[in-house]
């Protein structure tokens, strides 16, 4: 018995030898299959002629198409430069068509204003034109639709565009791109409060290095804070242009401080901080007004 036992185990041990050996010899199973991805289709191209995004959409046209609408105040630049004058077309009928007023540091900012003593709406643009009626500067729509433009004799590039218009900044089409900012981000980016107008009260003038030259008092408003408030000269004021300016009333609006002189033409200010402010746009000699105590 001890002998067909042992021969027993042997046959045993054989044949699971051999089925491990089956296997190891089988096929491995096949790798399952990575699904495939098709590529996102191309959004379609606008069609021409399809009206633009809302964000891409184009400003609206503002330049005034009446006589009644170009009277106003301008701001007249030279292309490629810094050089500007603030400019009051007035609806007054002078010998030269109609009174046009600006500054004196005008001339000195851009020679040709020496010479133009008038404007002219025939209806296609502004003309500004010297003592005899002859345009010195016509004036017509510039491809952006916010300025007008024109060209001197001297070959000059002028811009004319309204002071509203000067005022304002077009939307940045990268501005609502990317991801969403977290909420303290937004916070972050939220726009600056207007400054506050101008305090009733004494003010200095400083023109370039000479220090309190003139002083004005602003009047405290009747009324609110848009409507004009009148401004009184002080006496010795040794500035003969600012008397010659003469203003009479001022008026804050859309973080401008305006000072209006008695014959009609405007000076704009923007604040700089501690009660002082600047002429803007800096054309001619600069000055600051100055808070003071009297």
């Amino acid at each position: 018995m001890g002998r067909w036992a042992i021969a027993g185990a042997l046959a045993a041990l054989a044949l699971t030898g051999q089925a491990a050996r089956g296997q190891d010899t089988s096929p491995a199973p096949p790798a399952p299959e990575l699904p495939v991805t098709e590529p996102a289709p191309a959004a379609p191209a606008p069609a021409e002629g399809a009206p633009a995004p809302a964000g891409l959409a184009t400003l609206p046209e503002t330049l005034p198409e009446t006589l009644a609408g170009a009277a106003g105040t301008w701001d007249l630049s030279l292309a490629g430069g810094n050089r500007r004058c603030v400019l009051t077309l007035a609806t007054d009928t002078g010998p030269s068509g109609r009174v046009v007023r600006f500054p004196a540091g005008c001339r000195r900012a851009l020679p040709l204003m020496a010479g133009i003593t008038g404007w002219l709406f025939p209806g296609e643009g502004i003309r500004l034109v010297d003592r005899n009626a002859r345009p010195l500067l016509a004036f017509s729509r510039n491809p952006d639709g916010m300025s007008l433009g024109a060209t001197a004799e001297s070959g000059e590039r002028y811009n004319l565009v309204p002071l509203q218009i000067a005022a304002m900044r077009p939307p940045d089409p990268a501005a609502g791109a990317g991801s969403p900012a977290p909420a303290a981000s937004a916070e972050a980016a939220a726009p600056a409060p207007p400054p506050e107008g101008p305090a009733p009260g004494l003010y200095a003038l400083d023109r370039a290095t000479q220090k309190d030259v003139c002083r004005i008092e602003l009047a405290a408003s009747a009324g609110t804070e848009r409507e004009a408030a009148p401004v009184r000269l002080q006496p010795d004021c040794r500035d003969s242009g600012i008397t010659v300016f003469d203003p009479v009333s001022w008026r804050f609006a859309n973080g401008h401080l305006t000072l209006k002189a008695r014959r009609g033409h405007a000076v704009n200010l923007v604040a700089t901080g501690d009660g002082r402010w600047r002429r803007d746009p800096e054309i001619g000699v600069a000055f600051v007004l100055r808070k003071v105590e009297p």
